[in-house]
Order: C-alpha cells, then sequence, then structure tokens
C-alpha cells in the first residue's frame, strides 16, 4: 500500500480563495495525498495566495521565511504558493530562491500533483475555458459553505489586480453547481454563499444569474439561506432585483460595491456607472426589498482624488446609510492601469482619509444597529462567542453578526431572538 504524503494548506485573502484552497483539497485527497491540520507534520506546504493588496503578499512572503527553516530539519519538505500571487510572480519568486519549490497559477491546480511528483517547476498559463469541470470542492467549514459560480472578470478596473490574476470570465455548469450544492446540504450546511467576481455575469448556456437563482430554489426547497457576492452595479437587473423580492430563500442583503461617490474618480476607476446610476440601484432594491441590508466597499485616496471628491464618498455614505462598508486605502498594483496614474495621493494622505471613512462608517453602522434594539431577528448559530464560552454568535438573514446566551447543543441552529444592545459590529441578543 502506497503511503499518503501530508500536506498542510494556508488561505489568505477573499472567500473565492477559501473556495479555490477546498478545490485544490479535493484535486489532492484524490491523489497520493492527505491534509493535515499542523504544520508540524506536514510534508508538502502550500499557501494559497492573494494579489489585490501589496500587504497580502508581503504577508506571503513573511510566512515562506518563518517556515523555511524546516527544510533543515526535513530536507524533503516542499514549499508552494498557489492562486492569484503564484500567477502574477511565481517565476520570479522561485528563481529568487526564497525556499519556493513550485508555482501553481489559478488555471492549474489540477497539475498540482503532478508537479509534486516531478519535485519543482511553475504551472501558469491561463486556459479561459478552466472550470474545473467534475471536481467538486471538499467543503471545509462547519455551517456555511461558499460554492464557486463562475471564475474570471472581464471588468479591468483600472486599480484592480483581478483580471490579471484570474483571467476571463466563465461559468460552471450547472451540474456541476448542483452536485457542490448537494454535498454542503449533506453535511448539514443552511447557509449557501454563491460566489463570482462579478455573480450578476454568470452565463453558462442559457442559464443568466436570476435564472440560476430561480433554478436552485425550485431544485433544493431545503436550503435555509442562500447569497451570493459579489455584485457589479453595472450588471445588477431589474430582473434580479424581482427575483430578490419574490424569494423566501435569498437573505435580505447585498453587498454592492460603489467605491467612490464621485463621477469623475469612477472613470478614471473604469467603474462604468455614475453615482446616480449607483444611487438608482440601491432605490430599485429598497422599494423591492424594504429590509435589504446594503454593505459595500469603498476605496480612499485614489490616485488624483481631491479633497472635494473625497468629500463627495463621505456625503454619498451618509446619505445611502450603509449597514457596514469595507474601507480600504488605495493600493497601487503593478499591472494595472492606476498605477501609471499621476497625481498619486500621498500615503499619509491616504491614511487619513481612510480612517476618517471608518470613523464615518462606525458611527452610522452603530445607529443602524441601534435603530434594532428590540426587534426580533433569525440567527444561525455559527460557534461560541469569542469572549465566552457561555454565549454562542452567528449571523441574522441580513448578514449581522449576533451574540446570544447559549450552549454547544445550539451551534448549527437557528434561532430567534430579541435584540437588547448593540455596538458599531455586533447585535447583543436574548
Amino acid at each position: 500500500m502506497k503511503i499518503k504524503q501530508n500536506y498542510y494548506i494556508e488561505t489568505y485573502g477573499c472567500q473565492m480563495n477559501v473556495s479555490d484552497s477546498e478545490l485544490i483539497i479535493s484535486v489532492l485527497d484524490n491523489d497520493d495525498y492527505e491534509k493535515v491540520e499542523s504544520i508540524d507534520n506536514a510534508d508538502i506546504i502550500l499557501f494559497n495566495t492573494c494579489s489585490v493588496r501589496e500587504h497580502a503578499e508581503q504577508r506571503v512572503l513573511g510566512r515562506v521565511s518563518n517556515e523555511r527553516h524546516r527544510k533543515i530539519q526535513k530536507p524533503g519538505l516542499k514549499i508552494g504558493i498557489l492562486g492569484c500571487m503564484a500567477q502574477r510572480l511565481g517565476e520570479r519568486l522561485i528563481n529568487e530562491d526564497l525556499g519556493i519549490d513550485f508555482a501553481i497559477g489559478v488555471d492549474q491546480y489540477h497539475a498540482l500533483p503532478q508537479i509534486l511528483k516531478e519535485d519543482c517547476g511553475a504551472e501558469l498559463n491561463f486556459d479561459f475555458n478552466q472550470v474545473y469541470e467534475g471536481i467538486i470542492p471538499k467543503h471545509q467549514g462547519e455551517h456555511c459553505a461558499f460554492i464557486t459560480i463562475m471564475r474570471g472578470c472581464n471588468n479591468f478596473c483600472s486599480y484592480c489586480i483581478v483580471p490579471h490574476v484570474r483571467g476571463r470570465e466563465r461559468s460552471r455548469p450547472y451540474s456541476d453547481i448542483k452536485k457542490d450544492i448537494e454535498d454542503a446540504l449533506k453535511s448539514n450546511m443552511l447557509d449557501i454563499t454563491l460566489l463570482g467576481q462579478n455573480v450578476n455575469s454568470y452565463l453558462f448556456e442559457d442559464k443568466a444569474f436570476p435564472t440560476l437563482l430561480k433554478q436552485i430554489e425550485k431544485d433544493f426547497p431545503d436550503i435555509e439561506r442562500l447569497r451570493f457576492i459579489t455584485s457589479h452595479p453595472k450588471d445588477l437587473s431589474d430582473e434580479l432585483i424581482e427575483v430578490m423580492a419574490e424569494s423566501s430563500m435569498l437573505c435580505n442583503h447585498i453587498h454592492l460595491p460603489m467605491q467612490s461617490g464621485n463621477n469623475e474618480v469612477l472613470s478614471r476607476m473604469s467603474r462604468s456607472y455614475s453615482f446616480d446610476d449607483y444611487m438608482l440601484i440601491v432605490n430599485k432594491l429598497r422599494k423591492a426589498v424594504p429590509d435589504i441590508a446594503l454593505t459595500t466597499d469603498l476605496i480612499a485616496g485614489f490616485p488624483g482624488e481631491s479633497e472635494a471628491q473625497f468629500k463627495d464618498t463621505l456625503q454619498a455614505m451618509s446619505d445611502i446609510c450603509f449597514d457596514y462598508a469595507f474601507c480600504f486605502k488605495y493600493s497601487p498594483r503593478e499591472g494595472t492601469e492606476a498605477a501609471s496614474y499621476e497625481n498619486q495621493v500621498k500615503e499619509p494622505e491616504r491614511l487619513r482619509r481612510l480612517q476618517e471613512m471608518i470613523e464615518l462608517q462606525r458611527k452610522i453602522t452603530l445607529d443602524k444597529y441601534k435603530a434594532m434594539i428590540g426587534k426580533e431577528v433569525e440567527v444561525y448559530v455559527e460557534g461560541f462567542s469569542k469572549k465566552s464560552k457561555k454565549k454562542v454568535s452567528g449571523k441574522s438573514r441580513d448578514f449581522k453578526i449576533c451574540v446570544l446566551t447559549g450552549s454547544a447543543s445550539d451551534i448549527g441552529s437557528i434561532m430567534r431572538a430579541k435584540v437588547i444592545d448593540a455596538t458599531a459590529g455586533t447585535l447583543i441578543c436574548e
């Protein structure tokens, strides 16, 4: 009997990368490899990486440096980088003798077993038809499943590295998505999130995204909660809004990146919509789904952004009152159009604007959460509270973190609870 090699995997970045790691686990577990939870027991160390911001890449390089000493203790140990950072810098990182033995790009995960058998190398070629058809990821979460429905991006926002490292859009066949959902439901996962760089662009044969959602609801009436991320405003259709209004399965939450509240900045970002276009969509969503929670992404200090243009974003935040916003300072990425723009905002100013943005959103979120006091919410309990084993934590249908009194027996169940207090990030319930 052949002895399986042990591998350990760390994941960096967004839920798309988490889903990719589950795909990698499926590829390896179907071959001569076995996943271990402790890095000390590994024959192979894998870093599944992100390139959206420089900080994410530096973290990975730091981790590789920290773990390189293990090769002295275990000469046969291999260290590899996978995903977006490998796609962007793979050959360079291998040639610089940083302790990395191999690099695998986002369309070549199926080649990983062969690379390991050949002892080194890189597989970095794009395959714009690659959707890993027939390979069903092995879900690693206990309660929430993240299911990729499409790969790549066609938008080429001027600041974004994603199309350069993930390639063009292509959608998974419904037959594979269906098997993926079936696998999640067998594991009693009650909260399922459909993933894509722009889910609104999903199209396989005659199935567009609203049709996909209706098909899922028809085939899987037992799903408790269905979500999707991320939606690009330019492709959010009236048909999708109608499906959201009519569905009892879809959660009353949408993540809709705005990035800026100024039209000139949006144009330089190549976002393909104006602020008025964005507001029109927000108003349609709130009319169709009155209790919808709206979250967003925002960038502070984009190249050429004036103080007045930044204030437009702050005003937009105040007008819209997002339930939550993921705020970032602009991060120049080599290879993107915006990295070559003149009038780059200096780092201290980017940080100042970011802090102002965060403080405003914190106040808005706190006001929104305080308004929930006295109301009843449905909480999917996912684990213990970070602060006490006498309390449990989970999410409401509108994607708010809730903490309430409970025990281990409540984990994995859906409970009704009353909001009695709130912070800027949590609903306190009983």
